[in-house]
């Protein structure tokens, strides 16, 4: 396997075109000259998309044919290919952390696209940076770590119900623990479920049932985590019960706290007797329709896109949809009119739930945040824009569709579990896209409306799908952690002080005493390798695999030349 670290480096650089997105904007021939012309380079060859089969197929065979022991690739993003090149490398017989991922789209070729002389002078500088780090790269081999076949689900609402009931039914031992008494979470509170207008006890009753007589699944009510130490595959967690603190050994941890309703307080007149939100809506048409109720006027985006709440909610208009239409079975002769901003009704269903209000009389004005609407005793003023004048419409009730919001303990369990939240409080997944239910903090999951706003349909698809992610590591029983990590690298050096153990933020660092005294030592399975500590410390002790102080030099130096 050519992946000795003392042989005379043979690096092989392929470039790739990414159709136009790089090749439009990039003198291409010139970056394939040039990148023959640096040291220790033995083999360079262009592709139109490197990502594909041809073309990971054509960097196997460049190793191969050419014996090379380092490989570069000059193309878009490390954050979404990285993983696949280093994947192709290995498959050639090289280690694959003797690979180099240069980027010359999005750092080069998209913000240049009018500068094509300079982008491609600067694309050459990328390039030489990549081949010079390259030179330097060691092979390392993955981390392998035990994990503990337990699962952890914070939050016994529908989506951690059914994270926890799809981990369970895999066969693996699932601790569920939930603050309030019961389990079900805000479906306790609601009447039925649009677009199918089921009753929202069956679903959560028959929920409820098939978690507790799960044989798999440890409910814990009124309860919560207190303290979550230790990483993927070995956590240890603190659980405050009534009965006292349980410790419990944890392969994976899911968080589904969910979110909370917004109570608008000052705002439209509410005083949850004629002027009530969404959610108590719910509650009264649970207990029957009041046939007295003649005229009901729905705001919507009340608290909503607004400076202190600049996102949408997402689920408040299919809830007033589906609320007025149920209102409106009950009393057909009813006036309901809904005044909105926008009307986010995505999905086929919902936007023929949409359509089916309408024909059953729900009349929708639209109104400007400029001008919202006023609500006085028994009506409601608006401004019609296609009418061109204020309506006064007749409100026996004033329902206000306001939005969910984070729990108010996010900020703890956030700190507990070292996981970042957003600006708006809900919690942040490791990328929107790629891992839109895994935390960065690896070991970590999250679904439901803790991540952001989602429907019962949503949070249910969250669960198993946060119930699959977790179920990975624990199917496995070990984690390979990729090597790139903080290492103490001068022992002598390290002084003790603690700084660096104090200022990583996952808690991968602590103190230890040795024969040589205080020593900091590296906890590799936590460590992410983000660079804090080696930066921090002020005697050098500590560097980060793969990204060296003598790589980085390289990389300057060869800028600079």
């Amino acid at each position: 396997m050519p992946e000795n670290n003392d042989a005379e480096p043979r690096i092989g650089v392929f470039i790739c075109h990414c159709g136009s997105n790089i090749a439009g904007y990039l003198a291409m021939e010139a970056l394939a000259d040039y990148a023959k012309t640096l040291p220790h380079v033995t083999f360079v060859q262009r592709n139109l998309y490197t990502c594909s089969e041809a073309g990971i197929n054509e960097i196997k065979k460049g190793i191969e044919d050419n014996n090379l022991n380092r490989v570069v690739v000059a193309s878009c993003s490390p954050r979404t290919h990285e993983p696949l090149f280093r994947s192709s490398c290995e498959e050639a017989g090289l280690n694959p952390y003797l690979f180099e991922m240069v980027n010359i789209r999005d750092q080069c070729s998209w913000v240049h696209m009018k500068e094509k002389e300079d982008g491609t002078l600067k694309a050459k500088d990328l390039i030489a940076m990549g081949v010079a780090k390259a030179a330097l790269l060691k092979a390392q081999n993955p981390i392998l770590s035990e994990v503990t076949p337990r699962a952890l689900v914070i939050g016994g609402g529908i989506a951690g119900m059914t994270a926890a009931q799809g981990l369970a039914r895999r066969g693996y031992e699932t601790v569920l623990v939930e603050r309030q008494a019961s389990l079900g979470g805000m479906l306790n509170q609601l009447n039925r479920l649009g677009p199918s207008m089921i009753d929202a006890a069956d679903v959560v009753q028959q929920k409820i049932r098939a978690v507790m007589n799960h044989p798999k699944i440890t409910v814990f009510t009124e309860a919560r985590v207190t303290d979550v130490k230790g990483f993927i595959g070995k956590f240890q967690v603190n659980i405050e019960t009534k009965s006292g603190i349980k410790a419990i050994d944890i392969g994976v941890i899911i968080v589904a706290v969910g979110g909370a309703p917004f109570i608008p307080h000052g705002m439209y007149g509410y005083d949850g007797q004629t002027v009530i939100t969404q959610l108590e809506l719910e509650q009264r048409l649970k207990k029957g329709s009041d046939p007295e109720l003649k005229n009901i006027v729905m705001i919507q985006c009340a608290g909503g896109r607004s400076n202190e709440r600049p996102y949408c909610s997402r689920i408040c208009c299919q809830t007033a949809v589906k609320n007025a239409m149920l209102f409106k079975d009950h009393n057909p002769e009813a006036n309901v009119y809904i005044l909105y901003r926008d009307m986010q009704m995505y999905g086929v269903e919902n936007e023929e739930m949409f359509r089916d209000s309408k024909a059953k009389g729900i009349r929708y004005i639209h109104y400007d945040p400029s001008t919202p609407p006023v609500v006085e005793s028994n009506t409601v003023k608006v401004y019609h824009p296609l009418l061109g004048k204020d309506m006064t419409l007749a409100a026996d009730l004033v329902v206000l569709s306001t939005p969910l919001v984070a729990q108010e303990d996010v900020e703890e369990t956030a700190r507990l579990l070292r996981v970042p939240v957003d600006e708006n409080g809900f919690f942040l997944e490791g990328h929107v896209k790629l891992k839109p239910l895994d935390f960065a903090t690896d070991g970590v999951f999250l679904c439901g409306s803790a991540r952001f706003p989602a429907n019962v349909r949503e949070a249910i698809a969250q669960g198993l799908g946060a119930a699959s992610r977790a179920s990975i590591p624990l199917s496995k029983r070990s984690v390979k952690v990729e090597p790139i990590i903080s290492v103490l690298a001068d022992q002598d050096a390290c002084r003790g002080c603690g700084l660096c153990v104090a200022l990583c933020p996952y808690g991968a660092l602590e103190i230890e005493n040795t024969p040589e005294g205080r020593k900091v030592h590296v906890i590799d399975v936590a460590c992410k390798g983000c660079g804090v500590c080696a930066a921090t410390c002020y005697q050098h002790a500590l560097s980060i695999n793969s990204f060296t102080d003598e790589q980085i030099e390289a990389q300057i130096n060869a800028f600079l030349d």
